[in-house]
């Protein structure tokens, strides 16, 4: 019908009965209610029933509303539900209630819609209050408000006869509560009374047939509909519980790091499947007892009691409600997820690999497992044998023979378990619970299957119907057992007749049937089943509810036992005795790999990627299945065993040499690389070929999928023989105890303990898992990567299994850190591994936790609970030696820490059984200190209470964290006290505390004894506080095992656990990858050397403090950059003297904005730098550093400007002549020019007339002064030594020889000395090859000739030379000071110096001092000698001279004079500049500068080595700094002139250019400001020098003759003509004249590069190389140590010189004197306590073959022999290994060394 535009109708039309059939209604609307609340009739919009037609009968009526096609159906007055149609859609339920009435008739139709349609109808109600016109209804609202069904946005007041309006208002109401339906429209079906009447009363929407097929009843849905419906209430279910995921779960979604759960809190819906999955993996049973908290957008809020819905005062009313068969509880309560539903939901939604892993932890958890899986999506049974893989079940077997019992010990993949099989299934509906009946069977204290009484249990179930649950009962050898062997039990859930599939397979499979029926009625449908399964042969127990007799046997194998009336006790002990006896007569067993057999069931180990996976892993097993297992390993991986075993034994005894050590060194290193060649030739092996072959081509799923297959298979091979040794070991170790209580002393214990050890090396040859494959190839790997080459084997794939690994070990595999066998890390491997992982991740940070503990206190056990970790334990055996696992944080966990991953390392057992007999003390203390030490958290796992069985572990952790606190690594811990019998009681656990610190701070102090360190309690050696760093565990199982679940309190405890480490994570910055791998090797390198303390080398640490050098070089070169460019800027004033005073604070001020710029930049290096927490420990230091550094410059530039201002102070005089002197000087040129300039024209004549004046015109000026005269030292030095008493025929000798220059450098000092006594058989000695001078005398000689150079030198230069010129008495004071010196030296030696020592030592004092004099006394010269200063005026006045004689005028005169002066102070000024231009150029460009002071250590010994010059070794090996000096100077000078001359030009010719702009700008500002002021010359020439003044310094210039000159534009042309000739003579400067200027680019380098540390190794001499001068606390170091024979070290009383390095030496059993006196030796790996020069010195004991020293050693055998005069024969032979390394080798091992 047509709409009018208000939208209401026009009227209402009635459509014919015809209509009904063709038109479809958009809306089906029910009314239901009482019919006297709403007026009938034509009036009525909604309901136009006539006065005659019945009222309470269902009617159905299509109308036109709105324009809209509605249908009506009227069910008011609770019309009978046989007459409402079994198929039917409603999208609204109207229910009409009348005002003042209103809530009785709400409560009573809320309860009809219940009964009828189920609360599932409930969303779909619309309450509609109808009421006379003008009556107030207001308060019905607030009324039906009391009831929780009630929703006030669904609700409508209207009139009993409703009206348009109200009409429009309500249709447009159901069309919002449609759009907020899911699904939009209910459906519902009806069953008979008599179905309801029986309990089996369908009053939802559907009934599902859980096999797949749609059974078709009385009111039930066509299938079609059935399938439709069921899909999506799943479906529904699934979104509910998944809503946000796309992809199912994966175990490695799992293994990411969640936030602990909430033990008390309710979990969300849409979080409740991953609770599920966590509390699983924590052994927490009552994940399935999650507390769920509905959404609240679908689900009203709950009310913990259900209140009744009425508010009438009427006591009828109240007692009707009383009696009501249902009370309008919280009608939520049906919306409830059901619990298995949860767990199935999570089963469906897991991949296989997650499933597999979930199924483990619920048989764990002693749960069942399900072995049939009715598909949710499909009519298809799964039996997902894949998921039992990991299931593995121990037990004891009892059996009676011959009167005697046995007990037998099995233990079995439970896919491998042949056992009996008890199946149960009903028949129709029971009020008894099958599922409870069968856990008193199994576990009575222990709910193994879920059953209707379980908490959390509801009506409604959507997944569980139709899948078979199976568990198995394991005796535990106990007179209690309720079975005497392994049973299997099968539990069919839901109603069997609805599941023919599942039941026959059941009855095929079972040893026993148990069946429960409601009743043994013939006729019905279970009694068909019945019938059936009693004629066959199996064996049969009904259990029926309608009978309360006892256990009756009908017929042989077939019971029927009563339910009726009787206790679920006695029942199930009557079943057990009946299954007992059933089952003693039935060898019928069932195997879970047989279900592959059974027809109709899909087999998931079928899907093709599984097969594939299987495929690849028997391919490898085929190769060793007929082994002999204790061979396999020998056979198909022989590289990990005798020979890595061999090498890690060899590799040991490097760290223990004596005798000849090098050679024995040598010797080692040999062998092997002997054994690496062996393993090399041995790693063919077929197996790893095809393990490895697979791991790189399968793909993703495929290889995880074989990894799996691989470790089920192997452990499925080795099992049995395993289980064989075990019972030989566990009987052979009974029989040892036995003897041993009889305290037998005869030969009998010895073989029974023989006997005992080869079944120990059975068993452990016996075991063989895939982390043994893995292993294989590390060892594979470490081999030929140790020979660095590939071999001829044709298997060369090696290369790639690092990176092979690394995707197991991101992907969540753990990896093997420390193998378990050979008490060894695999560093090549390791390293490999971790870059590869770096390669892929990039270098994350990492938090590394370690654990701890005694041999099988459950530290395995507690990380795979708390992380969901799988270490690698093979088939019955435990952790050895250590795996580290990586862990990804979640992504809701990520922010609030620092780090990305957590690397978890697992350890074995300390006391471990295995090394019983073995030095077990040792490896304990290892391996506690490398996990310790890895560790940024160590959990120390205790189990048990008792102090007395901690106190070893205890001993070992302490003294664990006692080295890392001396190695500056500061790693937390945590106790964790396992196995506690009442961890809630307080006072019990405060006790504990107690006694634990009590023994800590008493294992601290033994442990501080022993490492000679002071610490009084436990809280010195590391943070520690007893109050939160403790806590204490349940024990893990309630009851005794093989049937005890796990205990819920150990799951809360290691929450409780996981909670505190990821708080104090969140507090740490973690490490780096990089870090971690470096860390390794340096504690395992430190642990070789069994002294983690004295050689412990942090090599992050070491290459974050390199580098942390070079900045602080980049720092300190600006501040000198700038420092330069001031003291260039205040020269030119102090020669000026416009400056004479210079104060700190200006030259401050001065570097001011350089030096905060550079603290800027300090700060943000310190706090920005990825690595900022190394480098915070150096931060103050370096701050300090570069303080002291700063105030060094402002100290020595102005301790260098005043001695130029006292220089220029001393040569006063001469400056106040100058003026005069030039006077008269350019006067008598002029007055000679103009006598001469008509006569003479040639330039020659002039020359020579001027040159014949000149003498004249100096003489007649200086006729009043005395000349400086030059100084001879030669002779003065000779006249010294004469009047000091020496032969003068003998000084000339000495001083011709020049032997004394290179005296410091001597070889030998023998011949020099006197011995006291005994000097012929002393002579005698030495003549026959004995030397008795030792190194000590010989270094302590070298010492004090170096001494006595220093204090000569400081003596002669605090003399005045400079200022008041040179005299011999200096010489004679320096003389009488060595003379002294060689005396006291000689009072405390066994030898007196001959004289020619004495008068070589004064001459090489002289030497050294005599270029400091003379340079000094050319000073003073320079400065005051006036004969001398007018001379260097000659050509300036010739140059006058002759401008005058060609007529010039005077500002052409006057210009060419200022162009000379400017000519020199410009190039001066460009020079000084350029130097400073070129030492920064050389810093950034020359690679030996551009580093820090170990890259410049490495250049100076490529070019020694390059240049094969012996001499310059050996002034490398006794004045390292003089040959650095030297390298310096030649590297500038080879960048300057040869390698770089064109940008050296490109520098000269900028900075001319520069000078050239700034004298012409300042000319014309002059110039212009002259004539502005109309001065004169003499004004004009104070401007020009007050201007030039700030960049060259300007001679006198006298004005006195030029008086005349007024044109300064004239003058200033004519001198910028001269600049151009000036800039061009500057541009073609040769280069090598920079370097004869006061600024020097070498020596500004070698003031930047040699202001450092030159500390020298107390054994071989090497230099520290630490940049900076005072390190201090850190210890001098150097990585180039070399053989102390270079040195000169040689054995006492031989000739032998020594071919020990250093770094071998600490690491040896030999032992030092620390000096000549010494009675007491040390041994070596302690020489820091020698105390003194040892004690600051870091010799790391490493396995670097250092071949550069080697090949000096054989290079310059030779030379080095004469000049020591000693020899590399008998303990001091060269091993021959050192000759074979080659120069180009030498070489590559400084690039090596220096890039560690």
């Amino acid at each position: 019908m047509d709409k009018v535009n208000d939208g209401a109708p026009r009227e209402k039309h009635r459509e014919p009965k015809a209509t009904n059939d063709e038109v479809v209604p958009e809306l089906i609307l029910a009314l239901v209610g009482d019919s006297n609340s709403m007026e009938k009739g034509p009036r009525n919009l909604l309901i136009d029933h006539d006065e005659h037609e019945s009222e309470k009968s269902f009617s159905s009526k299509l109308y036109d509303l709105c324009g809209r096609h509605i249908c009506v159906l009227n069910m008011l007055d609770l019309p009978n539900i046989d007459s409402i149609p079994s198929n039917q859609e409603v999208h609204a339920f109207i229910l009409l209630v009348a005002n003042g009435q209103h809530s009785s008739h709400y409560r009573s139709g809320m309860q009809w819609l219940e009964k009828t349609f189920g609360k599932q109808c409930f969303p779909y109600v619309i309450t509609v209050v109808t009421h006379n016109p003008h009556e107030n209804c207001e308060n019905a609202v607030t009324d039906l408000k009391a009831f929780g069904s009630f929703s006030e946005k669904r609700y409508q007041k209207s009139k009993r006869r409703m009206d348009e309006k109200e009409l429009v208002a309500l249709l447009e109401k159901i069309d919002v509560m449609i759009s907020e339906n899911k699904p939009p429209c209910c459906s519902f079906m009806i069953t008979d009374t008599k179905e309801d009447q029986k309990g089996g009363v369908i009053t939802g929407f559907f009934n599902v047939d859980r096999s797949g097929n749609t059974t078709q009843k009385q009111g039930i849905f066509p299938e079609e509909n059935h399938q439709e419906i069921h899909h999506k209430e799943v479906e529904a279910l699934f979104n509910r519980l998944q809503d946000r995921r796309q992809q199912k779960f994966s175990s490695s979604d799992f293994l990411k790091i969640r936030p602990p759960f909430n033990q008390i809190t309710d979990t969300p819906e849409k979080d409740v499947a991953q609770a599920f999955l966590q509390r699983l993996v924590a052994l927490d049973y009552r994940a399935r007892y999650i507390p769920v908290r509905p959404d609240s957008s679908e689900v009203n809020h709950l009310q913990s009691i259900a209140v009744s819905e009425s508010v009438s005062t009427d006591d009828d009313d109240d007692l009707d409600a009383l009696f009501s068969t249902n009370v309008d509880s919280n009608q939520s309560k049906q919306d409830h997820v059901h619990p298995m539903d949860i767990q199935m939901v999570v089963f469906h939604f897991s991949d296989s690999f997650l499933k597999q892993n979930m199924i483990t932890k619920l048989s764990q958890c002693q749960y069942a497992l399900p072995l049939l899986v009715p598909d949710p999506a499909a009519a298809d049974i799964e039996c997902p044998l894949w998921t039992f893989r990991q299931v593995r079940k121990t037990w004891k077997k009892t059996e009676i023979r011959d009167n005697s019992k046995t007990v037998s010990i099995k233990s079995l993949p439970i896919c491998k378990a042949e056992t009996p099989l008890v199946s149960f299934f009903r028949l129709g509906s029971l009020s008894q619970s099958k599922s409870q009946l069968m856990n008193t069977l199994i576990n009575d204290r222990h709910n193994t299957f879920f059953h209707r009484n379980c908490p959390g249990s509801t009506k409604s179930r959507h997944l569980m119907d139709g899948v078979v649950e199976i568990a198995w009962y394991c005796p535990a050898g106990k007179d209690n057992d309720s079975f005497s062997d392994c049973i299997g039990f099968c539990n069919l859930h839901g109603d069997s007749l609805l599941m023919e599939k599942q039941r026959e397979i059941l009855t095929e499979i079972s040893s026993v049937l148990v069946v429960l029926v409601p009743a043994l009625e013939k006729g019905q449908e279970s009694s068909k089943v019945i019938s059936t399964l009693f004629r066959s042969p199996n064996p049969l127990i009904v259990l029926t509810a309608d009978n309360d007799c006892g256990a009756v046997q009908i017929k042989p194998q077939k019971y029927k036992v009563g339910l009726k009336d009787r206790s679920q006790s006695n029942v199930s002990e009557e079943l057990r005795e009946t299954i007992v006896k059933i089952l003693s007569g039935s060898n019928k067993s069932f195997n879970l790999e047989l279900m592959s057999n059974i027809s109709g069931v899909r087999v998931d180990e079928d899907d093709t990627v599984c097969q594939n996976g299987k495929s690849a892993a028997m391919n490898i097993v085929k190769l060793i299945q007929d082994m002999d297992v204790s061979r396999i390993k020998d056979t198909s991986l022989p590289c990990q065993g005798q020979l890595w075993h061999e090498w890690c034994r060899t590799n040991r005894e490097r760290f223990h040499l004596r005798g000849n050590i090098e050679k024995e060194k040598s010797q080692k290193d040999e062998k092997l690389i002997q054994i690496r060649q062996k393993q090399c030739a041995a790693s063919c092996s077929e197996l790893m070929k095809s393990f490895t072959d697979s791991l790189m081509s399968l793909e993703q799923k495929d290889k995880e999928y074989f990894l799996k297959w691989t470790q089920i298979l192997i452990d499925e091979l080795s099992s049995k023989d395993l289980s064989t040794i075990l019972q030989n070991y566990d009987k052979k170790w009974s029989e040892v105890l036995t003897l041993k209580k009889k305290h037998d002393k005869t030969d009998q214990l010895k073989d029974k303990q023989t006997e005992l050890e080869q079944i120990s090396q059975k068993l452990q040859a016996a075991t063989f898992g895939l982390e043994h494959i893995f292993r294989e190839m590390s060892q594979i790997y470490e081999a030929h990567q140790s020979l660095q080459r590939q071999t001829h084997c044709r298997h060369t794939e090696w290369v790639k299994y690092p990176e092979l690994a690394a995707d197991l070990m991101i992907s969540g595999h753990p990896m093997e850190l420390m193998d378990g066998d050979a008490g060894h890390v695999p560093l090549t491997w390791i390293s490999g591994l971790l870059q590869e992982v770096i390669k892929k991740l990039g270098d994350q940070r990492v938090f590394v936790l370690s654990v701890l503990g005694v041999q099988s206190s459950g530290k395995s056990t507690m990380l795979n609970a708390m992380f969901g970790l799988q270490f690698a334990v093979s088939a019955g055996r435990y952790t050895k030696g250590a795996y580290m696992q990586l862990l990804k944080l979640s992504d809701e966990i990520k922010t609030d820490f620092k780090f990305d991953y957590v690397v978890v390392v697992d350890t074995e057992g300390l006391r471990a059984l295995e090394l019983e007999g073995h030095n077990t003390l040792h490896h304990d203390n290892e391996l506690a200190t490398f996990v310790v030490g890895l560790g940024n958290m160590t959990l120390i796992n205790i189990f048990g209470e008792n102090p007395a069985e901690m106190q070893d572990i205890l001993q070992i952790v302490v003294q664990a964290f006692m080295r890392m606190k001396k190695v500056q690594l500061s790693p937390s811990c945590v106790f964790v006290h396992q196995n506690v019998t009442d961890v809630t009681a307080a006072e019990k656990n405060m006790d504990g505390k107690r006694r634990l610190q009590e023994k800590l701070d008493e294992m601290a102090q033994l442990a501080a004894k022993e490492e000679g360190c002071d610490a009084e309690c436990f809280s010195d050696v590391i943070t520690f506080d007893v109050q939160k760093d403790v806590k204490y565990f349940a024990q893990l199982w309630e009851g005794s095992p093989p049937m005890a679940s796990p205990n819920p309190g150990y799951s809360e405890s290691v929450q409780e656990l996981k909670s505190f480490i990821l708080s104090k994570a969140s507090e740490s910055d973690g490490i780096k990858l990089s870090h971690f791998k470096s860390k390794i090797q340096d504690l395992w390198n430190a642990l070789m050397n069994e002294n983690v303390v004295f050689s412990f080398k942090n090599t992050q640490e070491i290459s974050v403090y390199r580098k942390l050098e070079i900045q602080y070089g980049n720092w300190t070169w600006a501040l000198r950059s700038e420092m330069l460019t001031i003291e260039n800027r205040l020269y030119p004033l102090i020669d000026k003297g416009q400056l004479d005073k210079i104060e700190l604070r200006d030259l401050s001020k001065g570097m001011s904005k350089a030096y905060e710029q550079i603290k800027t930049k300090t700060t943000d290096y310190f706090e920005k730098n990825e690595d900022k927490e190394l480098l915070v420990q150096w931060r103050g230091g370096f701050e300090n550093k570069i303080k002291d550094f700063h105030e060094e410059l402002l100290t020595g530039v102005k301790r260098k400007l005043d001695e130029v201002i006292q220089q220029k102070k001393a040569c006063k005089k001469l400056d106040e002549k100058k003026t005069d002197f030039e006077n008269k000087l350019l006067q008598k040129s002029k007055e000679l020019a103009h006598a001469l300039r008509e006569i003479i024209k040639d330039e020659e004549e002039l020359k020579m007339q001027f040159d014949s004046v000149w003498s004249h015109w100096i003489k007649e000026l200086t006729s009043d002064t005395k000349p400086i005269e030059d100084i001879n030292l030669e002779e003065d030095q000779l006249t010294v030594l004469k009047d000091l008493g020496f032969e003068l025929t003998l000084c000339h000798k000495l001083k011709h020889s020049k032997q004394y220059e290179t005296l410091p450098n001597t070889g030998n000092y023998f011949d020099y000395i006197h011995l006291n006594e005994h000097n012929l058989f002393n002579a005698a000695l030495k003549y026959v090859g004995v030397e008795l001078l030792s190194h000590e005398d010989q270094e302590q000689i070298r010492s004090f000739i170096k001494n006595v150079e220093q204090k000569s030198l400081e003596i002669i230069q605090s003399k005045p030379v400079a200022t008041r010129g040179y005299t011999p008495t200096y010489l004679h004071e320096v003389a009488k000071n060595v003379q002294k010196n060689v005396t006291e030296f000689e009072s405390m030696r066994k030898f007196t110096f001959k004289k020619e020592f004495t008068v070589e030592l004064l001459l090489f004092v002289f030497h050294k001092a005599a270029d400091w004099i003379l340079k000094s006394h050319k000073t003073y010269k320079d400065n005051n000698d006036v004969i001398n200063y007018l001379n260097s005026k000659k050509n300036e006045y010739f140059n006058i001279f002759r401008s005058f004689c060609k007529g010039s005028s005077s500002p052409v005169v006057f210009g060419e004079m200022i162009c000379q002066k400017l000519n020199v102070s410009a190039v001066e000024a460009v020079c000084n500049q350029t130097a400073v231009d070129l030492a920064g150029e050389l810093r950034c460009n020359v690679p030996a500068f551009n580093g820090n002071r170990l890259n410049l250590k490495k250049h100076v010994l490529k070019d020694l080595a390059e240049r094969e010059d012996f001499n310059k070794f050996i002034t490398y090996i006794r004045d390292p700094r003089k040959q650095v000096e030297g390298f310096i100077k030649e590297k500038v000078k080879t960048f300057i002139v040869f390698e770089n001359n064109n940008k050296a030009h490109k520098i000269l010719q900028k900075n001319s250019d520069d000078i050239q702009r700034f004298i012409r700008q300042t000319l014309f500002e002059a110039t212009e400001k002259i004539k502005t002021e109309k001065g004169d010359i003499n004004m004009w020439v104070k401007e020009i020098s007050s201007s030039l003044r700030c960049k060259m310094r300007l001679d006198t210039i006298s004005c006195h003759n030029f008086r005349d000159i007024n044109n300064f534009d004239f003058l200033r042309d004519e001198i910028e003509k001269g600049l151009q000739i000036i800039s061009k003579e500057m541009k073609d400067l040769p280069l090598v004249e920079v370097m004869k200027y006061r600024q020097k680019p070498d020596e500004i380098l070698i003031d930047q590069l040699c202001n450092c540390c030159w500390e020298r190794c107390p054994f071989c001499g090497a230099v520290c190389i630490n940049t900076i001068k005072d390190h201090s606390p850190d210890k001098h170091s150097v990585p180039f140590h070399r053989p102390q024979g270079v040195e000169g070290w040689h054995y006492r009383g031989t000739v032998e010189l020594v071919t020990d390095f250093c770094t071998t030496s600490v690491a040896s059993d030999q032992s030092l004197y620390p000096s000549p006196e010494s009675e007491k030796s040390i041994p070596h790996k302690l020489y820091q306590t020698a105390g003194g020069k040892y004690a600051s010195w870091s010799i790391i004991a490493d396995g670097s073959k250092l071949p550069y020293w080697k090949w000096f050693v054989c290079h310059f055998q030779k030379e080095i022999e004469d000049y020591h005069e000693l020899k590399f024969q008998d303990r001091g032979e060269i091993p021959s290994e050192w000759r074979n390394y080659s120069k180009e080798e030498a070489l590559e091992s400084l690039d090596e060394m220096c890039s560690l």
